[in-house]
């Protein structure tokens, strides 16, 4: 575990040697620009490490994180990262990922005051509502706490789906599929939660866009 911040510095010279001695090549390549094929929404919780987690290198996913991997319509960070994905990288997948053990899920399943956390954290008691029933009836609070997470993401999927970034997308021809996964702190295994949409006939009616509005 790392205990100051002059370690960051250390590892950071130790690893940049390692690198270079392994791909000479590697710094030069990443200088010339990205095209990752994957957007990887997760949650910030530092155990959960996007290239880690999935084997891969920097430049193979672009990565959004926030507290219990959230996709909120009013979240500018998140709708911009999201469209420079889609309209500019344009990746092909983007995966939301959640993990079991999450702080912000177990937070929203209570009803202590955090602090200014808690309006973020009404969007989660907001997918509790939705699923109340099969929540309630879960007496483990731990695995209460995992369903809400596995339900989480599954609403997020569909909150993607809702846009209008990933919709237009779709209108415009792009292959673009959307996924929810679990991360498991406990064994590193990732769960696919089979809940991928692929284009609009997933979205429910209410929700689809014809086109865009032209003013």
């Amino acid at each position: 575990m790392i205990k100051s911040y002059q370690e960051l510095f250390d590892n950071n010279k130790k690893w940049v040697a390692q690198t270079n001695q392994e791909n000479p090549e590697f710094f030069s390549n990443l200088a010339n620009g990205q095209s990752p094929k994957f957007l990887w929404i997760g949650c910030s919780d530092s155990r959960v490490p996007a290239n880690e987690i999935t084997g891969t290198q920097p430049g193979d996913i672009f990565v959004h994180r926030n507290i219990a991997n959230m996709v909120i319509h009013t979240d500018i960070s998140m709708l911009s990262v999201l469209d420079y994905s889609v309209n500019v990288l344009e990746v092909k997948h983007i995966i939301v990922c959640g993990h079991y053990g999450c702080g912000g899920i177990n937070a929203a399943l209570g009803n202590k005051q955090v602090g200014l956390i808690d309006n973020w954290l009404r969007h989660i008691k907001d997918v509790y509502r939705f699923h109340s029933e099969e929540l309630s009836a879960i007496k483990d609070p731990a695995k209460r706490s995992d369903r809400l997470v596995e339900l989480n993401v599954q609403e997020q999927v569909r909150d993607l789906a809702k846009t209008s970034i990933v919709q237009n997308a779709w209108a415009n021809g792009k292959a673009i599929q959307v996924h929810g996964l679990v991360y498991d702190v406990k064994n590193g295994i990732l769960k696919d939660l089979n809940v991928t949409v692929e284009d609009n006939e997933d979205v429910e009616d209410v929700y689809r866009l014809e086109g865009p509005v032209h003013v």
